[in-house]
């Protein structure tokens, strides 16, 4: 552990802002500590603070040390948390990124029943389309919806969501529905996504068709699309994990059913630079259970 201890004190003295106060905040001599830093200099074989009279700066080479120290410190206090307290409740911090349809419409409800399983956890729960660098932002885990992984990541398939078409009776009432993906061209899209044209890609028993087209309505939200194509404004694709309900109750109905479009993978991560705790492994299980069958 003296190998351990000694970056510990190298990082105490870089928070401190030097030897002098950071002997002061532990109650040890300044000699013990500026001995402590140039064993560690020695040892590694190069120089980690410029300490030439009337100058103290952390070098390039100290600079990346303090940063992968401190990752080795606060992995090594996970490691003691975890085995130290393996039967007493889980507590500590554990924050996640979701995206912000599937979080809400899918899985809030297991994630309000682990908050309450494990009230010792202070959970950060962040419901936001983009992909956030875990490791830069300090996450601990991310749900993704995403036809790749990273090869950053750790991850874990959860399943996929699946795609259709769909409309409402009463737009079907007003005029025919397609019978193929060219009839598709007629008709009023509504597109769940950005941008002034989008294209939807199907697989059908002729092989793949694409379709280009400028949406009537374009939305990054699923519900208020879902709220459009209820109201008749046209046909809408929308993941299965949205549309489901107001298809089983009839609101809306199935559009060329036949024609399958490309189903999008879900996954759980974590940065491979991240040593998983016991936390971050309760709630893989957790949400990779609610997701069995997807």
């Amino acid at each position: 552990m003296g190998q351990i201890e000694d970056l510990r004190i190298f990082v105490d003295i870089v928070n401190a802002g030097g030897i002098a106060r950071a002997a002061e905040g532990k109650s040890i001599a300044k000699s013990a500590l500026s001995r402590r830093l140039k064993l560690l200099e020695e040892r590694l074989g190069i120089q980690l603070v410029d300490r030439r009279p009337g100058q103290w700066e952390v070098t390039t080479a100290g600079q990346e040390l303090y940063q992968r120290a401190l990752r080795l410190l606060s992995e090594a206090e996970e490691i003691d948390a975890d085995f130290s307290h393996s039967r007493q409740s889980l507590s500590g911090p554990l924050s996640v990124s979701l995206p912000r349809e599937f979080g809400l419409a899918f899985l809030q409800p297991i994630l309000l029943r682990f908050a309450q399983e494990h009230p010792d956890i202070q959970l950060t729960l962040d419901f936001e389309d983009r992909q956030v660098d875990l490791e830069r932002e300090n996450y601990d885990l991310a749900i993704r919806i995403s036809a790749q992984t990273s090869p950053d990541l750790v991850s874990t398939r959860l399943g996929s969501a699946g795609h259709q078409l769909f409309a409402s009776p009463n737009y079907a009432d007003r005029r025919p529905l397609p019978q193929t993906v060219s009839d598709l061209k007629t008709h009023a899209l509504l597109h769940y996504g950005t941008g002034r044209k989008a294209t939807w890609v199907f697989e059908t028993d002729s092989g793949k068709e694409t379709l280009q087209f400028q949406p009537v309505l374009n939305s990054n939200s699923g519900h208020f699309l879902l709220a459009a194509a209820k109201s008749a404004q046209g046909i809408v694709r929308l993941p299965d994990f949205i549309a489901a309900e107001a298809c089983r109750s009839g609101v809306l109905i199935p559009v060329l059913p036949e024609a399958r479009l490309t189903d999008w993978n879900l996954s759980i991560a974590y940065s491979k630079n991240r040593l998983i705790n016991r936390r971050m492994r309760r709630f893989i299980t957790a949400i990779s259970e609610a997701c069995l069958g997807l």
